[in-house]
């Protein structure tokens, strides 16, 4: 299941509408069959590793990030009956599909046709990996990271708005593969007049996963280029987004903190101070106990001298 969904991260931010899922095809304890959703959704995970398996999926296991799925569609076959086809003796998912075109009849289309069934493994590794996917089923939006790159003192530019650049080379770097993960990225009208900002990746072999570019303005003006919304909550109407990033810069971050929309944050912090703007305004808090018991930290790194810090708001929805 490690496999499986590390394979399903290749995926990410490039599959939507559909799940990143990764699969895994083990017979005799090697592997036969690897998969992951492909750009734009297909082919499946389960259609890409049954591919690779050939005939040796007869009488094998197969590894997924999320149940096999059970409708039929134009683009494809439902993964649940090419698994039974191909002969796969047992089936092991991290999660039940929560879209209701499945929710469970592909676990029991594949219990019907004689293959054991197993769930709930690394359960909460994929809810993290298909993250996009499970907000938009139960929430009907993006997911959202918002990312912050700050000195020690909170500050994301100068007193004169200078902020190139707060973080060395490698915590950037981060942050383009960060982009590289979502498809879309939102900025403000503010930073859009100061920077100009491309929002591409610039990393070598993944420039070609630049992301939508979304602009949070009032304006009605017509901006080649760029797609733009009126508020936060509008993030809920982008086609083909299920992971949006949230760059900046203090009016939007805490707008997007105010509506609680942030599901995920990243926290680059430089071993500098500079006393001049800060990374947050009013976020709507009028009881400083409702600010505790939000966050949670999920991973802690050193990248070059900088610190990254990463939290995900703890949730009862989703």
């Amino acid at each position: 299941m490690g496999v499986a969904l590390a394979l399903a991260e290749r995926g990410r931010g490039r599959t939507a509408p559909n799940p990143n899922v990764g699969c895994v095809i083990v017979r005799e304890g090697r592997i036969v069959g690897r998969g992951w959703t492909q750009v734009g959704g297909r082919p499946h995970a389960e259609a890409m590793a049954l591919t690779e398996a050939g005939t040796n999926a007869w009488g094998a296991t197969a590894y997924v990030t999320l149940e096999p799925c059970a409708h039929q569609s134009l683009r494809g076959p439902a993964c649940s009956e090419l698994l039974i086809e191909a002969g796969v003796a047992r089936v092991v998912a991290a999660l039940e599909d929560p879209d209701a075109r499945t929710a469970g009849q592909g676990f029991a289309r594949l219990e019907a046709g004689g293959i054991a069934v197993t769930r709930g493994v690394r359960a909460n590794e994929a809810r993290r990996s298909m993250a996009g996917f499970l907000i938009r089923q139960a929430l009907g939006r993006p997911h959202v990271t918002l990312k912050l790159a700050t000195s020690l003192d909170g500050c994301i530019a100068m007193a004169d708005g200078s902020s190139r650049w707060i973080t060395g080379p490698q915590a950037r770097a981060h942050a383009h593969l960060e982009r590289s993960r979502h498809e879309a990225i939102l900025v403000g009208r503010g930073t859009y007049d100061a920077d100009a900002p491309r929002l591409d990746v610039r990393l070598p072999g993944l420039e070609a996963r630049g992301p939508m570019c979304v602009l949070l303005s009032s304006t009605t003006e017509d901006l080649p280029g760029w797609t733009v919304i009126a508020a936060p909550q509008d993030i809920a109407t982008l086609p083909r987004v299920d992971h949006i990033l949230v760059e900046g810069g203090a009016a939007v971050a805490s707008a997007f903190l105010a509506a609680d929309l942030v599901d995920r944050l990243l926290l680059y912090r430089a071993p500098i101070l500079i006393g001049g703007k800060h990374a947050l305004r009013d976020i709507g808090l009028t009881d400083l106990t409702k600010a505790h018991g939000r966050w949670a930290i999920v991973d802690a790194r050193q990248l070059g001298m900088d610190r990254l810090e990463v939290y995900e708001r703890e949730r009862n929805e989703a």
